[in-house]
C-alpha cells in the first residue's frame, strides 16, 4: 500500500472510530464516514466494500497488531494500535480492551454487536491456533481441535462480556488469570 492509500485508510479508520464514540455502529452511515474522513466515495469503496467490511478490518487491525507483537514483528507493520506489548498475548488483548483503545469496547458493548463479535471470535480462533500450549492441554486431548478452539474463543468472548458488564473492576492481569483458570491452562 503506498503512502497516499495508507493515509486514506487511516483517515477512514479515524473517522469511523470517532463516530463509534458518538453513536451506535448500526446508526453510522458510509456517507458520515466519508464526510468525516474528508475523502471521496470512490476512495472509501476502494478500501472497503461496505461498512461491515470496515468493521471487520478494524477487528483484524487489532488482531494483526497482537499477532505481530506476539511474533516480535511489532515494527514491521503500521497499526492503529500502539503499545508496549506484554509477553502474554491474552494480557495484551485485555490491556487494549481496558484502555478502550480506538473505542474497541464501544463495539463490544453496543446493542447490535453480533457482527463484530462474530469477527472477534473468528480472529480469536486464528490467534489461538498459533499457540500450541492451548492445543496441548489435558482438556483438549480427547476433543477435535476445531471444537476446542471454538470453546476457547467462546470462553474468551464471554469473559470479555462479563468483565465489561462488571465495569472492568479487575485489572487486565487479573482477568487474564481468570480466563486461563477457566480453560484450565497455566498462564
Amino acid at each position: 500500500m503506498d503512502r497516499r492509500q495508507r493515509k486514506s485508510r487511516e483517515a477512514i479508520f479515524k473517522a469511523f472510530i470517532e463516530l463509534l464514540s458518538e453513536k451506535n455502529v448500526n446508526h453510522i452511515t458510509v456517507g458520515e464516514i466519508i464526510e468525516r474522513a474528508d475523502i471521496g466515495r470512490a476512495t472509501f469503496y476502494a478500501h472497503f466494500e461496505t461498512k461491515d467490511f470496515l468493521l471487520k478490518a478494524l477487528c483484524r487491525e487489532l488482531f494483526c497488531h497482537i499477532f505481530d507483537s506476539a511474533d516480535g514483528n511489532e515494527n514491521n507493520h503500521k497499526h492503529i494500535f500502539n503499545c508496549n506489548a506484554p509477553d502474554s498475548v491474552f494480557l495484551h488483548l485485555f490491556q487494549h480492551l481496558s484502555n478502550n483503545d480506538n473505542h474497541i469496547l464501544d463495539l463490544l458493548a453496543c446493542q447490535n454487536n453480533e457482527l463484530f463479535l462474530r469477527y472477534f471470535k473468528e480472529e480469536l480462533i486464528k490467534l489461538m491456533e498459533g499457540f500450541p500450549q492451548l492445543l496441548q492441554s489435558e482438556h483438549s486431548a480427547e476433543l477435535p481441535t476445531s471444537f476446542w478452539l471454538n470453546h476457547l474463543a467462546s470462553t474468551l468472548v464471554e469473559t470479555v462480556h462479563w468483565w465489561i458488564e462488571n465495569k472492568r473492576k479487575e485489572s487486565p492481569e487479573e482477568i487474564t488469570k481468570f480466563f486461563y483458570s477457566a480453560i484450565g491452562i497455566k498462564g
